[in-house]
């Protein structure tokens, strides 16, 4: 198959904005700076790999923007909502109504099926897929009433992106979710996301080791030492069934 090519993105809606972010950790009598004046915007739609070594500040970045941190320094917005000063219950209805989380381990609960771990998100989100729908999305449509034990690792993470889309969520915010896999199985779930950016326009940023992966994105970011370094626009794009690591 042939590499898809880019859609341009200057005239795309900004979804994330962020200026001059910072993030120290206090540890002690020590301050780690994670981030250190991050500048970023994220448009919607875009598939994004962000790559970068343990400890250049990836899983803060994408932390503060899910709204599951947030910054001692800088402003982020979201669809020109400063998020920067929202309260506790501000990004909490953030996070439930707008992103997708995807991690490495996929926190299903044991005792529940498929069907039931993506309920989970449905019955609070505003405007949810069906359960059935969604792991239909991700090809899970014969697995509904397998529980997690019954599951392979891929179908398992396929399980939570799944989880992550049934609330139709603008952005996915994905760490490392293939890292527990192996090549073939995480082709499998990048193939996943990459339906879900193509068919429900979600914007995603998946952070990865795997520089792979980067093929598959319209828009590459660098990380080192809490800063963005490098910037790289695809002009052809891999489909993820190509990806060979």
């Amino acid at each position: 198959m042939k590499p898809v090519a880019t859609p341009p993105l200057q005239n795309a809606e900004v979804i994330f904005r962020a200026r001059q972010l910072g993030k120290v950790y206090h540890m002690g009598d020590v301050d780690v700076h994670a981030l250190r004046g991050v500048d970023l915007e994220l448009y919607r739609g875009e598939f994004v790999v962000m790559l970068g070594p343990s400890g250049s500040g990836k899983s803060t970045l994408l932390n503060i923007l899910g709204g599951l941190d947030v910054p001692s320094s800088g402003e982020v917005w979201y669809h020109g909502e400063d998020l920067t000063h929202a309260g506790d219950a501000r990004l909490t209805q953030f996070r439930r109504e707008h992103v997708g989380f995807v991690f490495q381990f996929y926190n299903l609960i044991p005792s529940l099926t498929a069907r039931e771990n993506v309920a989970i998100v449905t019955e609070i989100a505003p405007d949810p897929m069906q359960p059935e729908d969604a792991l239909a999305l991700v090809g899970l449509g014969e697995r509904l009433d397998h529980f997690p034990a019954q599951l392979s690792g891929g179908e398992q993470q396929r399980v939570a992106i799944a989880r992550a889309i049934a609330k139709r969520p603008v952005v996915m915010l994905c760490d490392e979710p293939t890292g527990a896999l192996d090549s073939a199985t995480g082709v499998r779930v990048l193939e996943a996301l990459e339906q879900v950016n193509a068919d429900m326009g979600t914007t995603t940023v998946v952070i990865t080791h795997n520089a792979d992966i980067a093929r598959m994105a319209h828009r590459v970011l660098t990380m080192a030492d809490g800063r963005i370094v490098g910037e790289q626009v695809n002009a052809q794009r891999l489909p993820a069934r190509e990806l060979r690591w």
